[in-house]
């Protein structure tokens, strides 16, 4: 079984490098400026790609929440209010755009309505990631498929019968789907890394791993258990305002991140038991009895 999608002009799946991606998401507040400091911190990591989120306020947020009151950095004002002072427009990913082609890194983001895949669409982004909150938005997921674009499927807040769903609606061609637990932070005990496997024994496409988690050890065990791509949040500061702020990695984590991940791939070998050449002058000094 091939297990293989290309994103970015970078081939994914067993066999390839892990993909590692940053998520800025919303954790740049509103702030251009901020975002761009992120994407340098990432691309100074070596990361493969960073991603955002992009929403229609009015059709993300539920009516009944629309009006309700938020302690924000701009005051004390609405959440709908509140979704739209983080919620870039066209000049601001004209930049981001512009940024990250500069720079030679792909990017990508989260289109959690149709009006937002067709927003991010001008830009020919390297793919479309489906959000676990829009799993079970099947008219979402045939709009994304109808652009012609890999799609990553985060699979949060799911049931196995969701997913099962979501993917009969997308298919497995051109499709990556990311394990995940929708908890900022999430537990270890509930972050459930063997669901990787599970997702590797049901599904013939790529799996990769969203991960929530404080610190950087499970998303390593991650790439040892088979994820093919790795998401974590990268934040510039996480005490900084911002609901996704603690679950996030600070510029130096994510340093550590992709030296670990490469480590761990180079790490994993082929499980064919050898005798390396280095090993020969302890054989030669330690071992008495041959057969």
């Amino acid at each position: 079984m091939t297990r293989e999608i290309e994103i970015g002009g970078r081939k994914i799946g067993d066999g390839h490098p892990t993909y590692l991606v940053a998520e800025i998401g919303i954790n740049h507040n509103g702030d251009i400026e901020m975002a761009k400091q992120m994407i340098e911190a990432a691309i100074h990591a070596g990361v493969d790609a960073v991603k955002f989120q992009k929403r229609t306020p009015e059709l993300c947020v539920p009516p009944e929440q629309r009006s309700q009151m938020r302690d924000t950095p701009w005051g004390y004002i609405t959440y709908l209010e509140y979704r739209h002072k983080v919620e870039f427009g066209r000049a601001e990913y004209d930049e981001i755009d512009r940024f990250c082609r500069t720079h030679g890194i792909a990017w990508f983001a989260s289109a959690w309505d149709e009006p937002s895949v067709d927003f991010l669409e001008q830009y020919q982004p390297a793919c479309h990631k489906i959000p676990s909150a829009s799993l079970t938005d099947h008219a979402l997921l045939r709009h994304i498929r109808a652009t012609g674009r890999p799609a990553i499927l985060s699979t949060g807040m799911s049931t196995m019968e969701q997913i099962c769903a979501a993917v009969d609606v997308l298919g497995t061609d051109n499709l990556l789907i990311t394990h995940a637990t929708s908890t900022y932070p999430c537990d270890p005990d509930e972050l459930n890394l063997r669901m990787i496997q599970t997702l590797r024994d049901n599904f013939p496409c790529p799996i990769g791993y969203s991960g929530h988690e404080v610190g950087l050890i499970p998303s390593v065990v991650a790439v040892a258990l088979g994820a093919s791509l790795i998401e974590r949040h990268i934040t510039l500061d996480r005490a900084l305002w911002g609901g996704d702020q603690a679950a996030s990695v600070e510029p130096g984590g994510f340093e550590r991140l992709v030296k670990y991940t490469r480590v761990t791939e180079q790490s994993l070998g082929d499980g064919v038991k050898q005798v390396y050449a280095s090993e020969q002058p302890s054989l030669k000094k330690l071992r008495r009895v041959q057969n």
